[in-house]
């Protein structure tokens, strides 16, 4: 957790200084973007809001969009156009200069979409635009959640220090 609070201090002065917020919905991180980024001091300044969508339910309530209709649009969860499909409703829902999109399966079992444990995609959307995934090749949930969330800190970090 300690890299993640140190993760999101640089991104707060960076925000902060630049009078930039940021909004998030994540899935299989569990909400620890958030929580590390709501952790800094100051944190209503720049942090607008953010979702966990763990469910059927919850993707259609963010997305305004059916399986069928993502499926159609060539677009399945845990995949990078789909973080960045919901990074790019989170900056619109929460009204966001950036947002961070995130979506995998932590373990200890794959998901329902074929994806081992492991694996998750995420995105930043805003000024500028990336998607990514890794695989850690663990089964081990906690462990998994917490590198799903610094590998996403890590990349919108990245973009900040070169926007």
């Amino acid at each position: 957790m300690n890299n993640l609070i140190k993760l999101s201090s640089e991104i707060a002065l960076i925000l902060k200084k630049n009078k930039q917020t940021v909004s998030v919905i994540e899935s299989s991180s569990g909400g620890l973007i958030s929580s590390a980024l709501l952790s800094q001091e100051g944190a209503s300044a720049y942090y607008m809001g953010g979702q966990v969508i763990y469910t059927l339910q919850s993707i259609r309530a963010i997305t305004d969009l059916r399986i069928r209709d993502l499926k159609e649009k060539n677009i399945r969860s845990s995949s990078e156009p789909f973080a960045l499909l919901i990074a790019q409703k989170s900056c619109d829902l929460y009204k966001s200069d950036w947002a961070i999109g995130e979506s995998g399966a932590a373990g200890p079992t794959g998901n329902g979409y074929g994806d081992p444990p492991g694996y998750t995609c995420f995105a930043v959307s805003g000024k500028k635009e990336k998607a990514s995934h890794i695989h850690t090749k663990s089964s081990v949930r906690v462990e998994n959640m917490q590198t799903f969330a610094k590998a996403s800190l890590e990349q919108f970090l990245n973009i900040l220090k070169t926007n």
